[in-house]
């Protein structure tokens, strides 16, 4: 009898075993600050290049096309001397020649393994309040462009 109830006791015990439930990550983990010292020197770099030959274009009218080095083939297909052409006219017209951009922050995005630098673009004239987001993948190439009106507080936008 002592046998039988230790041996049900056991089932009953690895019956109760937890179980992993695939919860969501909620979206304030998803996205994580990093200290602008934490990020490699050569992927800061490589971001701000690319990110200032985009906006260079405004101001020259020339674009070098990325390769496949820099850019995944979604950024290269996207990113043509006349959709740039088009933005650029715009933004000369309200914001004036473009000057630099300064990086402000850098996050990670947990859920594609996506480096964010968040840049504050200058131009000339003092109404202009950008912002450049340059993402970076896990193999630092570009795997998105964004260009937006600057806000203080980082906001998901992709």
């Amino acid at each position: 009898m002592k046998k039988v109830i230790i041996i049900l006791s056991l089932i009953v015990l690895a019956g109760c075993k937890s179980k992993k439930i695939d919860a969501p990550i909620p979206e304030e983990v998803k996205i994580v600050k990093l200290a602008l010292s934490d990020v490699d020197n050569f992927q800061k770099n490589r971001a701000y290049a690319l990110g200032k030959r985009i906006l260079m274009t405004c101001n020259t009218s020339k674009f070098k096309p990325f390769t496949t080095s820099e850019a995944t083939q979604s950024v290269i297909n996207n990113i043509t001397l006349d959709k740039l052409s088009k933005t650029c006219k715009r933004y000369r017209q309200f914001y004036g020649d473009f000057k630099d951009i300064q990086l402000t922050e850098i996050y990670l995005d947990k859920e594609d393994a996506t480096t964010i630098f968040r840049y504050k673009a200058l131009y000339t004239k003092k109404v202009a309040n950008k912002e450049l987001r340059v993402y970076m993948n896990n193999e630092n190439k570009v795997s998105g462009i964004k260009s937006m009106d600057w806000e203080e507080t980082y906001q998901r936008k992709k």
